[in-house]
């Protein structure tokens, strides 16, 4: 019997999140956060109980995921907006690699001069008939 582990991606997370709450639930959210961090690390510094202090760490997560999905909210409407635009801004174009992103494109590939265009059409593929 193979058991299989149902694996969710980071990514899945943030959609199921980015998908359930509006920008101001996530801005309230990440407001309650701050003030609850704040609390805790006034707690540390007077000396509060050892459970307190390890919620820290959770507290600080949770903001670092609110910002994670108003960031990837704020890029998915971007996208949106620079779809039919000419010209897209540096960090929503694809990274590939230097070499790739400066090569001909199809088009400007397959274009041909009108010199060229000329012997082509004046001096075309010669088809031999062979004798066997």
């Amino acid at each position: 019997v193979v058991l299989r582990v149902l694996f969710r991606s980071k990514q899945w997370y943030q959609r199921r999140v980015r998908g359930a709450k509006s920008k101001d639930e996530l801005l309230k959210q990440l407001e309650d956060l701050k003030t609850e961090l704040s609390t805790l690390q006034v707690q540390k510094v007077t000396g509060g109980a050892t459970n307190k202090l390890s919620k820290i760490k959770d507290v600080r997560k949770s903001i670092a995921r609110c910002h994670t999905v108003l960031r990837a909210n704020q890029r998915e409407n971007l996208r949106k907006f620079y779809q039919k635009k000419k010209y897209i801004p540096l960090d929503l174009r694809p990274k590939k690699t230097r070499a790739l992103r400066r090569q001909l494109t199809a088009h400007e590939a397959s274009i041909k001069t009108k010199r060229q265009q000329k012997k082509d059409a004046h001096f075309s593929q010669r088809v031999f008939a062979i004798k066997a």
